[in-house]
């Protein structure tokens, strides 16, 4: 299971050749590949990249193996009620038989055979459900591409949804620096909450579910300031016109006032990134409260990757931080409890489950995409299937 915002261009070849590193380390005999942002900033222009990208990786050498696949390109972009920028990917292994996908339309699954690609208007797709969030969740952003798209498998008796999902940004990292937690992350919270009620509703049989994209959780940004400069002065800069604070200059004490932290809307400039990457990030982990209101329903792995956005986009610079927000860990792959349990444990202390990130050292685009690896034990659904029968197929 991977997720990452594409961007494409010069970094598709980077990005693809680090991908396939993962999957000839890791074999996977069901892969899922979650991207937001599909085709970047500027879509229109970027398609014929997106198409490349797409049958690159269905026609690869590498993916020589996977003889069935499914993908789901949200390539709506001239509607701005329904676009969500989204694409899901499927492989499934040669080894692998009986895999089934649900048919949301007709409540029933059906045998997965071949390649497909699905595009433009998935809202007639009955395999999945795609949502866009209500533009009155995030009234500043206009043009927001921000939602989910669900699907549910069936492998072995074992069945379990998918939902591919991008949540809101921060606007502002000044506004961000206000309260404690954030605006921003009530945003966030409101949304993701109604994704995870959405998938659990009365509609169809309730399954475990992996939920993997870009949340774009931040830091508590009050907080990291707070312990970043807890020795600096700060100096506050104000519009001329508006009197509207523009600026925060946060300078240290004694050491000639030399400057430790500017902060604007679109700026966070720290002097020292060291404490981003060291260990991973370790000591920052305390900052990331955002998963904290979902400890009932959504279960992570410990994270042991430094914070996997925003990375610069400067091909030779694979591990330096953008000077635009205070690096976070935005890609996450999150779980019910009951996926959790799906999940077979370690034997013999043979690492089964890994939760990483991708090309550490090498340019990636803005964000470094997440993967989570783990085998499904033998039978793990089949208490499942028999409670709701979930995997009956027709």
């Amino acid at each position: 299971i991977f997720c990452f915002v594409f961007q494409p261009e010069n970094l598709q070849k980077n990005w693809l050749r680090e991908f396939y590193q993962v999957v000839h380390a890791h074999k996977p005999h069901f892969m899922a590949l979650h991207c937001q942002e599909f085709g970047g900033k500027n879509y229109e222009a970027s398609m014929s990249h997106v198409d490349k990208f797409v049958k690159e990786l269905l026609s690869s050498d590498a993916m020589k193996d996977y003889n069935r696949a499914r993908v789901y390109l949200d390539e709506n972009y001239k509607s701005q009620e329904h676009f969500t920028a989204l694409g899901s990917f499927y492989f499934l292994h040669e080894s692998l038989k009986n895999i089934y996908q649900f048919d949301f339309k007709a409540k029933k699954y059906k045998k997965v055979t071949g390649k497909e690609i699905y595009s433009d208007t998935l809202e007639s797709t009955p395999m999945l459900e795609k949502e866009k969030f209500p533009q009155d969740y995030f009234p500043e952003c206009k043009w927001s591409r921000k939602g989910f798209i669900r699907t549910r498998w069936c492998i072995t008796d074992c069945a379990f949804d998918l939902v591919n999902i991008h949540l809101f940004h921060d606007a502002s990292n000044l506004i961000a620096w206000e309260t404690s937690p954030s605006v921003y992350s009530g945003i966030r919270h409101k949304a993701l909450g109604y994704v995870l009620d959405r998938i659990i509703d009365q509609r169809f049989e309730k399954v475990s579910y992996f939920v993997f994209g870009d949340f774009n959780f931040r830091l508590d940004a009050k907080a990291v300031v707070e312990t970043l400069c807890a020795k600096a002065t700060m100096q506050t800069i104000r519009a001329a016109d508006t009197n509207e604070v523009v600026k925060l200059i946060f300078r240290e004490s004694d050491n000639d006032r030399k400057v430790m932290l500017q902060l604007e809307k679109k700026l966070f400039d720290y002097f020292n990134q060291d404490v981003f990457r060291d260990n991973n990030g370790t000591a920052l982990l305390e900052f990331d409260r955002e998963l904290s209101v979902f400890k009932d329903r959504l279960y992570e792995l410990d994270i042991s990757f430094p914070p996997s956005y925003p990375y610069s986009e400067d091909s030779s610079q694979g591990k330096q931080y953008m000077n635009t927000r205070c690096p976070a860990w935005c890609d996450r792959i999150l779980m019910s409890h009951s996926a959790k349990e799906l999940i077979l444990k370690s034997e013999n202390d043979e690492k089964i489950v890994i939760y990483d990130h991708i090309g550490p050292n090498v340019c990636m685009g803005d964000h470094k995409p997440v993967f989570l690896s783990f085998r499904i034990a033998a039978g793990a659904g089949k208490p499942i299937a028999n409670v709701h029968k979930c995997c009956v197929v027709q």
